[in-house]
């Protein structure tokens, strides 16, 4: 599959260039795939690159271009650069706000990924704060049974044990 996927990818920066949005979408698609194959700093190389041109062409509160951000905060988390990874959420969030406004769907779950690697962190009041706004918003708005507010209870209820509010916790959960 990733020798397919790196075909692709040559034959897309052949016919379209390296910064055609078709080259993107295969260099996304190769990212992921070496991921998967614990491959991160080649995975993190490719994200890098196709934030860089959509951050150029398309701006940085695009839609695509918070996309390839998120896959990248998500690798960057995953060796270890929880700073850098909690950067590129916070910017990730203030795009979604920009885009979409404080309640909307998008921004809540860029929102609850953001508390999560505060958890990470150990920024745990900062987490809970954060997580208990999102949960109140998402339960408001979708009800208590939506798979986002479940998401988000979930992570708040990791604080909440992690603080030593086990009763609380058990309850959320």
């Amino acid at each position: 599959m990733t020798a397919d996927l790196e075909r692709r990818l040559a034959r897309a920066r052949e016919a379209f260039g390296e910064e055609h949005s078709e080259t993107l979408a295969a260099m996304l698609d190769l990212a992921e795939a070496w991921w998967g194959e614990g491959r991160l700093g080649a995975a993190r190389r490719l994200e890098e690159s196709v934030v860089a041109v959509r951050r150029r062409h398309l701006g940085a509160a695009h839609p695509d271009t918070l996309k390839a951000l998120g896959k990248l905060a998500v690798t960057l988390g995953t060796q270890g650069d929880l700073a850098g990874a909690r950067a590129f959420q916070e910017e990730i969030v203030a795009g979604m706000r920009a885009r979409h406004g404080e309640r909307h769907r998008d921004t809540l779950r860029a929102l609850n990924n953001l508390g999560g690697t505060m958890v990470a962190q150990g920024d745990l009041a900062g987490a809970r704060g954060l997580l208990e706004s999102v949960v109140a918003m998402l339960c408001d708005l979708a009800g208590a049974a939506d798979p986002d507010a479940l998401a988000a209870m979930g992570n708040l209820a990791g604080v909440l044990w992690q603080e030593g509010e086990r009763e609380e916790a058990y309850a959320l959960q």
